[in-house]
């Protein structure tokens, strides 16, 4: 059966879910994935990079927000684009983008309910700071649901999509990728993952278009590599429980 790949996930999805009965292993992104994008809160995050490379460059707003958006699709991030072409270490810049107002993330229970029934290993791999996604794992209410977190510098620096994350990922955990599932918000970050053999799942927003930032983030939405979208998280994990047997009693 084909996969579901239209962006919801209500119960007709149950058989196209089928496959999770073999996942061993949940991947999770983390910024726009584990919390919904309308949060607005990698906004403050664009921002202060934006800010980042106005100082080092001394650049007036736009060109700086012009080139923070170019290296962002060309790298992955920013930071690799300042890396491979300015020569910056990441430290600084990793603290100073990161210090921001987390409080717009508010607990999900029901999210935190599912993820914590999924059988088998939970992870957090992000293109942030390890920092960052333990601040954002608190305020969703994750405590000890993620067995590790796969920040940018347990990556070496070098960010999703390239594959050379994906492989320093599955080596420092050690699973199996045809054992295992991985969400995320960039359809381009599912290409790899798909490849290793992995189970794609693409969370999207409502309302996708308006809440993009950039019309390139929606590429590769349909394409082969997504086995699964949808438009609420929790939904889709109680769904895939149902479909394992390992819905709530």
């Amino acid at each position: 059966m084909k996969p579901n790949k239209s962006p919801h996930s209500g119960a007709d999805i149950g058989k196209s879910i089928s496959p999770f009965g073999v996942v061993d292993a949940w991947v999770f992104d983390l910024d726009n994935t584990l919390y919904p994008r309308h949060t607005m809160l990698f906004e403050q995050v664009d921002r202060r990079i934006r800010d980042y490379v106005q100082r080092l460059l001394a650049l007036g707003p736009e060109d700086a927000e012009h080139l923070r958006r170019d290296y962002y699709r060309r790298y992955g991030t920013t930071l690799r684009g300042l890396m491979e072409e300015h020569g910056i270490h990441a430290d600084e810049f990793l603290e100073h983008v990161h210090d921001i107002d987390h409080s717009a993330i508010e607990p999900n229970p029901r999210l935190t309910s599912a993820i914590a029934r999924l059988p088998g290993r939970k992870f957090i791999m992000t293109n942030g700071s390890r920092r960052h996604a333990e601040k954002i794992a608190e305020k969703l209410g994750f405590t000890d649901h993620f067995e590790d977190i796969f920040d940018i510098v347990r990556a070496e620096l070098l960010p999703k999509p390239k594959r050379q994350a994906y492989e320093g990922f599955v080596a420092a955990t050690g699973l199996m990728p045809s054992e295992a599932a991985m969400f995320e918000d960039l359809p381009r970050n599912l290409v790899v993952p798909k490849a290793l053999g992995m189970q794609t799942i693409l969370v999207l927003p409502m309302g996708t278009r308006e809440v993009f930032h950039e019309e390139w983030e929606l590429e590769g939405r349909d394409a082969d590599h997504i086995d699964h979208s949808t438009d609420d998280l929790a939904e889709f994990l109680e769904n895939v429980l149902a479909a394992i047997g390992m819905a709530a009693r």
